[in-house]
């Protein structure tokens, strides 16, 4: 029989289902963190899923939110932790990456510092009290108010053959046929510093500018069951693997310059390197900025507001793969 699946003071004992909240001290606050835990009647792996980590970005919200209400204990085997708003600063005080607390991205800052900033405190609870144990991991994300996006699988190289390919083959089994990778586990990224701690852990990117689509919301708990499946904590057959275009990261584009911003671009856009990507436009004189491609590839997601500051991610470009790094 399974052990108690305890966050907190929140706990579901084996063949259970609890839902609720656990406090986080982060210092200057305190913040309550919305979980489920479903404590399977069977064994099988740990797998956590989080959304809610940045403002603005509610698919995956709405997701997870549903997907709590969906799961029952006696059909689950192993344990499953849902955290549909993992930084609720930012997700009801704010609209974009940054918390409205401290100013800071908390998905440039993990694992965190439990003796730092509100978000770096904060990021450093999320990986201790739900990581700590996992066998997997899933971090849902959307094109937020300010950025297109178009749908994409993301997840970080390591140089540890079976952790890649469980991790690939985690990302093969979602539904969503680009997938993107990066060619180290470097950086605060929620999926990145799970990788670098030996956890299969992809970033799932769903919908765009901010949008609240209930069928786009149903079509990814339809895909997180598949996962599930394919791990095996569900019992529900698995997916079918889609054909997987894979891409790596070759390119961002930040603003050199504060101003408006006018794309020429979208989401999906393949590009070459040196083409025109946009125009930013300093209103106190008119004086414009060209932006151009810094490499040839396909835009995957692209700022969408008018108003922007230097340093500001403009697009993010990936090129085809030069090898299919799944098993």
């Amino acid at each position: 029989m399974a052990n108690a699946l305890r966050v907190g003071a929140l706990c579901a004992e084996s063949g259970t289902k609890t839902r609720g909240t656990v406090s986080a001290d982060l210092g200057t606050l305190t913040v309550d963190i919305p979980l489920t835990l479903v404590n399977g009647a069977h064994s099988g792996p740990r797998v956590v899923i989080t959304a809610g980590v940045h403002g603005g970005e509610f698919t995956g919200v709405d997701a997870a939110t549903r997907l709590a209400a969906l799961l029952a204990a006696d059909e689950v085997h192993g344990q499953v932790v849902l955290c549909p708003v993992a930084n609720p600063p930012a997700v009801y005080q704010g609209r974009l990456g940054a918390s409205p607390v401290d100013g800071v991205n908390i998905n440039r800052v993990f694992p965190g510092d439990p003796g730092g900033s509100p978000t770096e405190r904060l990021a450093a609870w999320l990986f201790t009290h739900l990581l700590d144990g996992a066998d997997a991991y899933l971090d849902l994300h959307s094109g937020g108010i300010d950025e297109v996006l178009t749908d994409f699988v993301g997840y970080r190289l390591t140089g540890n053959p079976e952790l890649d390919a469980r991790t690939a083959e985690m990302a093969g089994a979602f539904g969503i046929q680009d997938v993107v990778f990066g060619m180290n586990a470097d950086g605060g990224n929620s999926h990145a510093a799970a990788a670098r701690q030996g956890l299969p852990a992809i970033l799932v990117e769903t919908g765009q500018l901010g949008g609240r689509d209930e069928e786009t919301a149903r079509r990814l708990v339809d895909r997180l069951c598949g996962v599930l499946g394919r791990l095996g904590v569900l019992d529900a057959k698995p997916q079918d693997r889609t054909t997987v275009r894979a891409w790596v990261w070759a390119a961002g584009v930040t603003a050199e310059a504060a101003g408006l911003w006018y794309p020429e671009f979208t989401a999906g856009d393949d590009v070459s390197e040196g083409r025109l990507l946009g125009r930013v436009i300093e209103p106190a004189d008119g004086r414009e900025h060209e932006v151009l491609a810094p490499a040839t590839g396909r835009i995957f997601y692209g700022m969408h507001a008018l108003t922007v500051a230097p340093g500001a991610e403009l697009a993010a470009i990936a090129a085809p793969a030069p090898r299919d790094p799944g098993p």
